[in-house]
């Protein structure tokens, strides 16, 4: 059974406005083993954190490969969006139309593995996935 760890951010210049999503991921022992940013269009910054963390969910899904591993594979999600993480806990409920599809979506593709953890951490945690896509938008 192997963990990963993924922190995932998202952002919007404008709101909405061009938007991108950036990814890291590490293994158990926070070795990291993948990172990447997308420019996802324009869009909300909470669209956009739900696209960055689909978009992470689905890179660690290709990553294991095997359906049968990824059932034994638990996830800890680490974000700097309190509403998103607190939607995805349970905590809060989903409100808004546009965000409901990218909920349901990190709900199913949450459902495909052992576990899936989501933690709140500020922004000062999270300086990579920040810095990717910031990076992204930059060059758009």
């Amino acid at each position: 059974m192997n963990k990963y760890i993924l922190y995932t951010d998202g952002g919007a210049r404008g709101n909405p406005g061009p938007a991108a999503a950036g990814v890291v991921i590490y293994d158990a022992k926070l070795k990291e083993i993948d990172k990447f940013a997308h420019y996802l269009g324009v869009a909300t910054n909470n669209q956009a954190e739900y696209q960055a963390l689909i978009l992470g969910l689905g890179r660690i899904q290709k990553l294991v490969g095997d359906s049968h591993k990824l059932a034994e594979t638990p996830v800890e999600v680490f974000m700097d969006s309190e509403l998103i993480v607190k939607q995805l806990s349970g905590e809060y409920r989903v409100k808004n139309k546009d965000l409901k599809p990218l909920f349901a979506k990190v709900e199913e593709l949450a459902a495909e593995f052992a576990s899936v953890k989501f933690k709140h951490i500020f922004r000062d945690k999270n300086t990579l996935a920040d810095k990717l896509l910031n990076m992204e938008l930059d060059k758009h």
